[in-house]
């Protein structure tokens, strides 16, 4: 819900960083690499209660994410590394919420069905950035999938891991809530997808498409 206004903000800042750190050389793999291994770290140590360094991990994971498409674009992106760029997001995602089931066993109920409602809304955001990128519909050509919004997105998902190592022990409300959250983002993704797909909205989307391309 936030992740676009947040990136607006941040834009800036990450481009100007992105080209120095090109300019001496760090590549976008490297970053992606470490901004693995951060997030992979904080998994550990969520599930170890190792809450502070799970936090500060958390938060190094974050920042070298943001780093590596802004070098990526300075130095020039390629798709293998935006595929393996997202692959580590997901892993992590849904790693901490795993290292924060096996710290707080109250929490475990919560935290799966926090991972159910992601692997629905997931799989709702893949089939529906490939279909998007089929039909050629407009989006953010800067990054590697074409996203869709909702009420959960990135932005919420720092500031929920991040209450997560602050507030350990209130982490199964914490993981029931954001659970709703998620669960409404995946079927505000199935409700688009269904329109969508809808019979005779693909011949209306192609004859539209095709209209604008021919008065172009």
């Amino acid at each position: 819900m936030l992740d676009a206004k947040l990136r607006r903000a941040m834009e800036p800042i990450l481009a100007v960083a992105g080209r120095r750190l090109a300019s001496i050389g760090v590549r976008a793999g490297t970053l992606t690499t470490a901004s693995f291994l951060a997030g992979t770290g904080a998994c550990v140590a969520a599930a170890t209660s190792a809450w502070a360094v799970a936090l500060a991990l958390w938060f190094a994971n974050r920042i070298l994410d943001g780093l590596d498409g802004p070098v990526a674009r300075a130095r020039g992106s390629s798709e293998l590394g935006g595929f393996f760029d997202i692959v580590a997001d997901f892993a992590i995602y849904g790693g901490f919420v795993v290292g924060v089931a096996i710290a707080v066993p109250p929490a475990r109920l919560a935290c799966g069905v926090l991972l159910l409602s992601y692997y629905v809304s997931g799989t709702a955001l893949l089939a529906l950035s490939s279909l998007l990128e089929r039909r050629g519909r407009s989006g953010d050509e800067e990054r590697s999938l074409r996203f869709t919004g909702g009420l959960a997105e990135g932005a919420e998902t720092i500031v929920v891991y991040t209450l997560f190592c602050l507030l350990p022990g209130s982490a199964q409300p914490i993981a029931w809530g954001f659970a709703v959250a998620v669960g409404i983002t995946a079927l505000q993704r199935v409700v688009f997808g269904v329109r969508l797909l809808r019979p005779g909205r693909r011949n209306d989307s192609t004859t539209t498409e095709g209209t604008q391309e021919h008065s172009r």
